[in-house]
């Protein structure tokens, strides 16, 4: 008889990244578990994604609290809550420690496990739970939900990590495309926007084509920015999670600050570079089974050079030898541009 297990992790989007290994090992472990998801409505698309989950319920935290006294509101939490009782759940386990969440898992079951008072980030949150788990801080975030998931599933965490979403890559005979994740929501996370353009102008004499997305108009004027003087580099329109991961799943190589997409890349395994300004990638740096690089840390700012050069180590373990220069795209030479 199958058994019924929801999780509760809403946001933010490297957040419900970090949560995927946890969840492939829960469904390797117990084969006969069904899992939905209750997760922020933006990243529904891409939890649908992984094969594990049965069933995604979405929430709007981000758009009610802005909205608190409008029917509509009501009318959505409503709708929640009913979705969130139409499956006796065996147990609902919280993975993100947060009020919140907690309240989610209050609304869903009987029976809740989340973190203990000492390891969530809201202690306050473990009083709705009826099981309680240490799990160490120090820990990567990926280890701590996987730790938190084994302990509730009473199995020893793996060794693989395996994120459950696989999607097509580079497809033959394509220029190879280089994806920049320049935009971050925190300003004190973003790389200078001069060594972006000093990137994209090296990697562009390199042949390959730059694809610059963005979230909101202050990255996409960032991003148009950057492009200037670009004729073969992309700013595509806005789009969803899951339209974004097939995107960079596409892609030959990744440059990008510590932002959701980051992580998606690593777990899509492609080829990636990783700059860290502000934030301690020991903590939350990005990790995957495929080629990748982290650069920078708190309080440094990579040089575009050593992104050149963490970028060429990787074409080489890559192919087995250097990188053969390609001639720049409507440009009768090859050359790299000179990096600041």
């Amino acid at each position: 008889m199958a058994s019924h297990y929801l999780i509760v992790k809403t946001s933010s989007l490297g957040d419900v990244i970090h949560a995927m290994p946890a969840v492939t090992e829960w469904c390797m472990q117990r084969p006969d578990a069904r899992i939905d998801w209750v997760v922020e409505e933006a990243y529904a698309p891409l939890v649908r994604l992984h094969p594990g989950v049965r069933r995604v319920i979405p929430v709007a935290w981000r758009r009610w609290r802005k909205a608190l006294a409008r029917r509509t509101t009501w009318r959505e939490f409503a709708t929640l809550r009913q979705a969130l009782g139409e499956t006796r759940y065996d147990a609902v386990i919280d993975a993100q420690g947060l009020l919140k969440s907690a309240v989610i898992a209050w609304l869903a079951g009987h029976r809740r496990i989340g973190l203990d008072a000492a390891s969530a980030r809201e202690p306050l949150a473990s009083r709705f739970y009826t099981q309680r788990l240490c799990v160490p801080w120090g820990l990567h975030a990926i280890e701590r939900c996987r730790l938190l998931l084994a302990q509730a599933g009473h199995y020893p965490p793996g060794e693989t990590l395996d994120y459950g979403v696989h999607l097509p890559g580079p497809s033959v005979g394509e220029p190879p495309r280089c994806v920049l994740l320049h935009g971050t929501a925190v300003a004190a996370k973003q790389w200078p926007e001069a060594h972006w353009r000093a990137l994209a102008t090296n990697l562009q004499a390199q042949g390959m084509v730059v694809e610059l997305p963005h979230g909101n108009a202050e990255e996409e004027a960032r991003a148009h920015r950057i492009a200037q003087d670009l004729p073969h580099a992309v700013v595509p329109d806005r789009a969803p999670v899951d339209v974004m991961a097939r995107r960079i799943a596409r892609a030959q190589l990744v440059v990008g600050v510590d932002t959701g997409l980051l992580h998606l890349a690593a777990a899509l395994q492609v080829p990636l570079v990783a700059l860290f300004v502000q934030t301690d990638p020991a903590a939350t740096g990005p990790r995957g089974a495929g080629a990748l690089t982290v650069l920078g840390g708190p309080g440094q700012c990579p040089a575009v050079a050593q992104v050149l050069e963490a970028i060429e180590a990787l074409q080489t373990d890559l192919s087995g030898a250097p990188p053969e220069p390609a001639a720049p795209m409507g440009a009768p030479d090859a050359g790299r541009a000179v990096s600041p």
